[in-house]
This record gives C-alpha cells, sequence and structure tokens, in this order.
C-alpha cells in the first residue's frame, strides 16, 4: 500500500506526457504492434505463415505462434516463449506501415547459441551477445521495400536495434534503440565481452494489476553470473530511493533460500516469474536487479527494464 499511496498521483502525470507511440498500443500488450495478421517465409528451411495470429487486444493463437516458431527456426516451447511476442509484434507493425500485406522473408531467425558461436568463428558479422540468440532479432526482406528504407524508418522512431548492410536483408531486433552498418557493427571489437551489454527485459509493454511477469536477462557473453534476488520495483516518475521501490523476490526456476543465485545458461536466465501486486497503481514502472560478486570486472553492476505499463482493465 505505500507503493501505492506514493506514487499514483506522479505516475497518472507520467502517463499524460509520455503516451505510447502508436496508436494500436491502446488495445495490445505491447507499444509497437500491428494489426495480427501477417505474412511470412523463412528462406531457409521453406515453412510458411499467413493469417491471424493475435485475435483482438490480447489473445494469442497458440496455433499460429508455433508455425511462426518453425519460420524463424525457433523451438516451441508451451511453457516458456523462445520467440518473442514483441518481435512478432514489431515486424507486423513495420510490415503494416512500409508495405501492407506485404511478404517478409525471414532470412537469419532464430539462431541457438552454439549456432551463433560458430558463424562468429567463420567470420561472419553475428555479433556475441546477439539477439538472435533470445528469439528477440530477424534479418529479413519486405517486399517491395528496400533494406535501406527499412533501416531508416527503424531509426526515426528510436525503438529497437536495426542494422544495414548495403544488401537486400535488413535486421531489426526489439532490444535498445541504435542503428548501425557493416562499417559500426562493433562485432569484433570486444564491445560485449565481459557482460559489458548486459539488460533484462520483461514479457509484454503493458500489464494489469496482479499480472504474471517473466522476465529474461538478454546480451550475456560470459558465465556464471550470479544474481541477487532481491529485485526492486521502481516508478519511473519517482526517485529511485527506498521510500520509491518494492522489493520482491522472483521465482527463478529451482527453489533456494540464498540471497544470491547462480546462473550457468541463457535458458536459465529466462525463467524467473513474479506476479504484479493487485493494488498497484496504473502508470509507468520498471524492475531493477542488482549482481552479486565481482566475476567480470566490466560488468555493471545493476541492470533495469525498459519502462512498462500498468494499465486498469
Amino acid at each position: 500500500m505505500m507503493l501505492k499511496n506514493l506514487v499514483l498521483a506522479s505516475l497518472l502525470i507520467g502517463l499524460m506526457v509520455n503516451p505510447a507511440p502508436a496508436d494500436q498500443s491502446t488495445k495490445t500488450r505491447f507499444f509497437y504492434s500491428g494489426d495480427g495478421t501477417i505474412h511470412l517465409v523463412s528462406g531457409k528451411n521453406g515453412r510458411a505463415f499467413r493469417g491471424r495470429y493475435r485475435e483482438g487486444a490480447n489473445q494469442y493463437k497458440a496455433d499460429a505462434y508455433r508455425e511462426i516458431s518453425a519460420v524463424f527456426g525457433a523451438p516451441y516451447q508451451s511453457s516458456r516463449q523462445v520467440l518473442s511476442l514483441r518481435l512478432i509484434e514489431f515486424l507486423d507493425y513495420l510490415e503494416d506501415r512500409l508495405g501492407p500485406g506485404a511478404l517478409l522473408t525471414i532470412t537469419s531467425g532464430y539462431r541457438p547459441p552454439e549456432y551463433n558461436t560458430n558463424l562468429r568463428k567463420g567470420g561472419a558479422l553475428a555479433a556475441k551477445a546477439s539477439l538472435h540468440q533470445y528469439g528477440m532479432a530477424a534479418d529479413f526482406i519486405l517486399e517491395g521495400v528496400s533494406s535501406k528504407r527499412v533501416w531508416e524508418y527503424v531509426r526515426s522512431i528510436g525503438f529497437g536495434g536495426t542494422g544495414y548492410y548495403h544488401g537486400k536483408t535488413v535486421h531489426v531486433d526489439v532490444g535498445p534503440a541504435r542503428f548501425w552498418d557493416e562499417k559500426s557493427s562493433g562485432v569484433g571489437t570486444g564491445l560485449s565481452d565481459d557482460n559489458k551489454l548486459i539488460g533484462l527485459v520483461t514479457d509484454y509493454d503493458v500489464y494489469g494489476p496482479g499480472a504474471l511477469v517473466k522476465l529474461s536477462f538478454i546480451r550475456m557473453t560470459a558465465f556464471p553470473i550470479i544474481v541477487q534476488l532481491d529485485f526492486k520495483l521502481v516508478p519511473e516518475k519517482i526517485p529511485e530511493d527506498i521510500e520509491g521501490t518494492l522489493s520482491f523476490r522472483p521465482d527463478a526456476g529451482t527453489p533456494t533460500a540464498d540471497t544470491c543465485h547462480e546462473f550457468k545458461n541463457i535458458k536459465e536466465m529466462a525463467a524467473l516469474r513474479w506476479h504484479l501486486p493487485s493494488d498497484i497503481s496504473p502508470g509507468r514502472y520498471h524492475i531493477r536487479a542488482s549482481f552479486c560478486g565481482v566475476l567480470w570486472e566490466e560488468m555493471p553492476d545493476t541492470v533495469s527494464t525498459p519502462g512498462f505499463e500498468i494499465r486498469l482493465p
């Protein structure tokens, strides 16, 4: 209740000055989303999907998601989203605005970590912390739209990452906002070594009070990683002090009474769960996590999710 009483007025003001970026976002659980239909084909395995993957605002079709996962070469697991719904929605968003109804040919979708490592060893422009390993990135061709135009558009909206290599394909991901070409990608420079770029993301951008939040760490390049299991829910419009935060302990997948928990791979670091308080106030928040020990000197002490929104039903 302390959190609720403290932040309500401030957060409502924050909503007025930070509106969602697209009309569709008022209807779905993502800030950037399309009309719920998409036409995809894999340039690698020949799998295809054409049709509706979402019913109404929030109902994602399990069969459609499984078929789309196959297009991206991502394993389908009913217990865990390997392929990011945020990525599907963002690709749909781009298609709706740049080439309505156009076919997206996925030339590189999900990459298992070992496959991504082999690409790098072979000299390919595959980042060590590539978001392809998290089901959050795609290289694709949008029928009738140049790769440069897609690249420039993603740059202009300031959401996600995009890479342009002066060819037919363009890279788009739903990580931090950034852009590059083949000369400025940073691949091979040690940019991400020792977990320097480690991040934390939520599964959706919009939640209701009491909703389940699934948390995943991303862009890890060195293991093990020891996480302090004392996370913080922080209102975006309140200074980050003890009066404005709520501490919580997420479910890390395996029972433990320890304050610090060791993670050994990407899959383990995508298994954190937590239910929001049922009396949480509407507004924008982020979740902050800290690390134990100094195993990797250049790794940040803390990371935070991008801002997400609590909306009342």
